[in-house]
C-alpha cells in the first residue's frame, strides 16, 4: 500500500536493466518514465544508478550527416563512430541521458584481468549504499531482475523493517527475488518506459 508520505530510494542496476531490455524486446528504457512511474505521488529522496564505465556498453551512434572522411583507419573529422555530435562517446551521452532523468550515477571501472577475464558489477557497492540509506527511507525500490539481491531484500525487509518493492522485467527476473519483495514491479506493463530501437 502506498501513500504520499512514504520517502522513496531508488536503487537502479543498469547494466542488468539495459542487456534485459535489449535482449528481450531490442529496446531501451526511458529512466525519466521509469522514475516518474515507481515514484508516483511518493516523496523521492534520492535515485541511484550504478553503472560500469566500459566503451561498450551501447551501440556506436550513426555518424553526422555530412562528416567529412579522413583516410585513416575510416574515421569521421570531428565526428567518431559512437559520437554523438557534440565531442561525447555513445557511453558519455548515456550517462549524461541518465543524469538528465534525475538519477544520481555511482560509476565504476571495468576490469580486466591478465588473462582476459572481465568483472564489472555493482551488486556490493548497491547493497550497501541501500543499507546505509534505509534510515532515511519508508520504501526501497530495487530496480534489477538479479536473485543475488535476496538477501538484501530480506535484511531491509526483517532487519530494518522497510517495504521493498522489486522492479525489473517479468521474463528475466529471479522468480525467488519476486517472492521476496513486498512488491514487484513489471517494467514491461509501464505506459512509455520501453522505448524501441532500430540501432541496438
Amino acid at each position: 500500500m502506498t501513500h504520499p508520505n512514504q520517502r522513496v530510494g531508488i536503487f537502479v542496476d543498469v547494466q542488468n536493466l539495459y542487456h534485459s531490455a535489449k535482449n528481450l524486446y531490442r529496446a531501451r528504457v526511458n529512466y525519466r518514465e521509469l522514475l516518474k512511474n515507481l515514484v508516483g505521488d511518493r516523496q523521492l529522496i534520492r535515485a541511484v544508478a550504478y553503472v560500469v564505465k566500459s566503451e561498450g556498453i551501447l551501440p556506436p551512434l550513426p555518424p553526422k550527416e555530412g562528416a567529412k572522411e579522413t583516410a585513416k583507419d575510416g574515421e569521421k573529422t570531428g565526428d567518431k563512430p559512437g559520437n554523438n555530435g557534440r565531442g561525447l562517446s555513445s557511453e558519455a551521452a548515456f550517462f549524461e541521458a541518465l543524469e538528465s532523468a534525475g538519477l544520481e550515477l555511482r560509476l565504476k571501472d571495468l576490469q580486466v584481468y591478465a588473462d582476459g577475464f572481465k568483472k564489472a558489477d555493482w551488486d556490493v557497492g548497491m547493497a550497501v549504499d541501500a543499507i546505509r540509506m534505509a534510515p532515511f527511507l519508508d520504501v526501497i525500490i530495487l530496480v534489477t531482475g538479479d536473485g543475488d539481491f535476496i538477501p538484501l531484500v530480506d535484511y531491509l525487509k526483517w532487519g530494518a523493517g522497510r517495504l521493498v518493492e522489486v522492479a525489473a522485467f517479468h521474463r528475466s527476473a529471479s522468480s525467488k527475488l519476486k517472492e521476496a519483495a513486498d512488491q514487484f514491479v513489471g517494467i514491461e506493463d509501464m505506459p512509455r518506459v520501453i522505448m524501441k530501437s532500430r540501432n541496438i
